[in-house]
């Protein structure tokens, strides 16, 4: 029998990555940049001065009505109801199991409208998902093939977008906007949604416009930020800094078969909610004993990878999820989920490192915290 393959979908942004010379990979079904010039060089430029990412992959739903708040107060794991006009707030959307669909970030446009955006490789199960909630008044719009997102992220972030031109009218002003908030604005006198979020660490700026709008959005930050060491930067360089920064990564930390609290995410989740998708799940659930996610530190050059094994004396204890040599501190991190008995701080333990024994000690999440 002959299978069918699907070719990754393009950004509309793919046409510029070329010209600048990107390399590409297929991620979550989209055809994306891995780097353009080189992992290290773009790292450093996002913790020194500046990186602008496409982040177009991400899938974006638009929910309102009368019964918006209510919707998502049953379909996310969060307390979506409480939140303020013009915030953000990270959250979970989860199987009737208690276990992990995928993290979204839910921003409060107003009081009958929120927009919440979710990773790329999950948008069929998180749309699923939403059907599967009783929506009542609430509308459930998936607008993601409409709308191009651009990460601006780093120190000089703000600076450089204070300098764009074609960018107007954001309100509240970037300077005042704090973080997890979100403005609106225009480019070109079409619409303009900035927020204050990122996936690197560092400060930075998560922007969304209507696709025509994107090319001459992303070529107007370049321009701004020429004379202030902005480069663009792709996937590879955004997996160490957000490795650094300690935040995981669906497919690696999360899973359908990991609950919030083993990632460390016991917080994100109100079980005091009346329901919620999961609140069942999550109850009957027994995770005595369940393995639980660390930061690991090592010395040396020797990274620990992606299932690489990691061992307290001889026994096997766990299982690198993300691991990289960091290039902010220059020795290799890592995520592991290990058994309890071995999470505790300061602990050693090893890693099998393709049969070299690497010796690492348990770590507090995140390795690396920007300057205020």
């Amino acid at each position: 029998m002959t299978g069918t393959t699907t070719e990754p979908r393009q950004s509309p942004l793919h046409e510029l990555h070329e010209r600048l010379g990107a390399s590409f990979t297929d991620f979550g079904g989209w055809l994306m940049p891995v780097r353009y010039t080189s992992d290290l060089a773009e790292h450093h430029a996002v913790r020194q001065a500046a990186g602008i990412f496409d982040i177009s992959h991400m899938a974006e739903f638009r929910i309102e009505g009368d019964g918006a708040a209510d919707f998502l107060d049953r379909a996310l794991a969060g307390r979506i109801g409480a939140m303020k006009i013009g915030k953000a707030k990270y959250s979970l959307v989860l199987a009737g199991d208690g276990g992990i669909v995928d993290d979204v970030i839910v921003y409060r446009i107003t009081d009958e409208e929120f927009l919440v955006i979710s990773n790329a490789g999950n948008r069929a199960e998180v749309a699923a998902s939403f059907a599967a909630v009783v929506t009542g008044d609430a509308r459930v719009q998936d607008i993601t093939d409409k709308m191009s997102l651009i990460a601006v992220q780093g120190p000089a972030a703000r600076g450089i977008l204070e300098a764009t031109a074609g960018i107007a009218g954001v309100q509240p002003a970037l300077a005042d906007m704090t973080y997890y908030s979100w403005a609106l604005g225009s480019f070109q006198d079409r619409s303009l949604f900035a927020a204050r979020t990122g996936y690197t660490g560092e400060d930075g700026f998560e922007l969304m416009v209507p696709n025509e709008t994107a090319a001459d959005l992303w070529q107007a930050v370049a321009d701004a930020g020429a004379a202030h060491g902005l480069v663009p930067a792709g996937l590879a360089a955004r997996d160490t800094l957000r490795l650094e920064a300690g935040m995981p990564l669906y497919g690696h930390e999360l899973s359908r078969d990991i609950v919030p609290a083993q990632a460390g995410l016991g917080r994100v989740v109100a079980a005091d909610k009346a329901e919620f998708v999961g609140k069942d799940g999550l109850a009957a659930r027994d995770t005595t004993g369940a393995r639980v996610l660390v930061g690991l530190s090592a010395e040396g050059r020797r990274a620990g990878r992606a299932g690489y094994a990691v061992l307290s004396g001889d026994d096997t204890v766990g299982e690198i999820t993300s691991g990289a040599l960091s290039p902010t501190l220059g020795h290799p991190i890592a995520m592991a989920f290990v058994h309890p008995s071995a999470s505790a701080e300061g602990t050693a333990l090893t890693i099998d490192v393709r049969g070299t024994p690497i010796p690492a000690t348990v770590t507090a999440l995140p390795f690396y915290r920007r300057q205020k």
